[in-house]
């Protein structure tokens, strides 16, 4: 498979209703972790309808009670049922709000920017649910820390899609 095709299975992939409830959770997940530790949001994720898994680059390992406290703040964000909406902005505009770092070279100049609530924008080109509270219970399943890669593996239960 060549890189374009990988890319376009990709596109797909993100673009099943299916996925919108652990890909909405991976966006909040990953602001959760910006405003507790001031990383940067995962450097690499792996999203599926079941279970997905996300890495941060991290000084060091959360301890017991901070990935109870990264869950319990994910699943807050999830309850104030915020509206995730999608709107549309220049390259500029859009380096302003959010981290473009992760861009490929080729990107449009206009972008798509999700937003929860108040809670996170990112650019994006997947689906999303409409509102949090579709998402469900987010669940910590497990996590591991080495060589200052912390992955963390999560579920959702009781999603509505």
């Amino acid at each position: 498979m060549d890189t374009t095709e990988g890319e376009n299975n990709l596109d797909k992939k993100f673009q099943r209703e299916s996925i919108a409830p652990m890909h909405t959770a991976e966006h909040i997940l990953n602001q959760t972790m910006v405003r507790m530790f001031g990383c940067p949001r995962s450097r690499n994720a792996h999203i599926e309808q079941k279970k997905s898994k996300a890495d941060y680059l991290l000084p060091q390992p959360p301890t017991d009670e901070q990935v109870n406290a990264i869950e319990t703040a994910v699943n807050e964000v999830i309850a104030r049922d915020l509206p995730v909406t999608e709107e549309f902005m220049s390259m500029e505009e859009a380096s302003h709000i959010v981290d473009l770092s992760k861009l490929p070279a080729d990107v449009s100049q206009t972008l798509r920017i999700i937003r929860i609530g108040d809670y996170d924008a990112c650019a994006c080109s997947g689906l999303h649910v409409k509102h949090t509270s579709e998402v469900g219970r987010f669940e910590i399943i497990s996590h591991d820390y080495a060589d200052g890669r912390w992955r963390v593996r999560f579920r959702l239960k009781n999603n509505h899609l």
